[in-house]
């Protein structure tokens, strides 16, 4: 299934390029905090086309990506060469155990990634997250809150759901509640949860 869904994005990066450029709304705001905080190495989880990597890169940060679509990799390596940058990239999947040492990172963002899993698996990323974050090390994830439109779905667990059609087609999309986003990072400091301009959940914390 998720092989499947690597291939389809594959073809998508190669059809249509970086297809997201800008960094999300809240990356400013993000960054001022992990300056705040002294962080200097951040991982991108499901890094794309690279529009994280650029921005955190151009901001001073020693930046890690890890994505499980070769075409989106190859077109983040030629973007931050292209801006004189470079980060740390590895194509893999995010279900995996990450190739990261324990305690080595001090943030971690993932934008729109974490919700393509069921929620057992989504629980498992989450511990390895917090195995690789330094001890007060930053967080910063969003998922969706509604179902997307104009797709059909079948449900496979409560609020799981898997597109029957599109570039997703076959890939698990979990749609928190708020109080369920709490209870699965429950491990770490919640310092905000609130609703982006997209009507998507933006999670800040701290690992504690």
């Amino acid at each position: 299934m998720l092989a499947i869904t690597t291939k389809a994005w594959d073809a998508r990066f190669k059809r249509e390029g970086k297809i997201f450029e800008e960094p999300h709304e809240d990356l400013p705001l993000v960054v001022a905090s992990l300056r705040e905080k002294g962080a200097r190495i951040v991982l991108d989880l499901g890094s794309g086309s690279g529009r994280h990597l650029v921005f955190l890169a151009k901001n001073g940060f020693s930046v890690f990506g890890l994505d499980n679509s070769r075409a989106g990799i190859d077109i983040a390596e030629k973007w931050l060469k292209s801006e004189w940058l470079s980060a740390d990239l590895c194509m893999q999947e995010m279900t995996e155990e990450l190739p990261y040492e324990d305690n080595f990172f001090d943030a971690v963002i993932s934008v729109q990634v974490m919700h393509h899993a069921r929620a057992d698996v989504i629980k498992k990323i989450i511990k390895e997250l917090e195995r690789v974050l330094k001890k007060g090390g930053i967080i910063f994830i969003t998922v969706p809150k509604e179902r997307n439109q104009g797709k059909e779905f079948m449900q496979i667990e409560p609020r799981t759901f898997v597109p029957l059609d599109g570039p997703e087609k076959g890939l698990p999309h979990h749609y928190f509640t708020r109080g369920e986003l709490r209870k699965f990072f429950g491990s770490f400091s919640i310092t905000d949860i609130h609703l982006d301009s997209n009507d998507h959940y933006c999670l800040s914390g701290f690992k504690g």
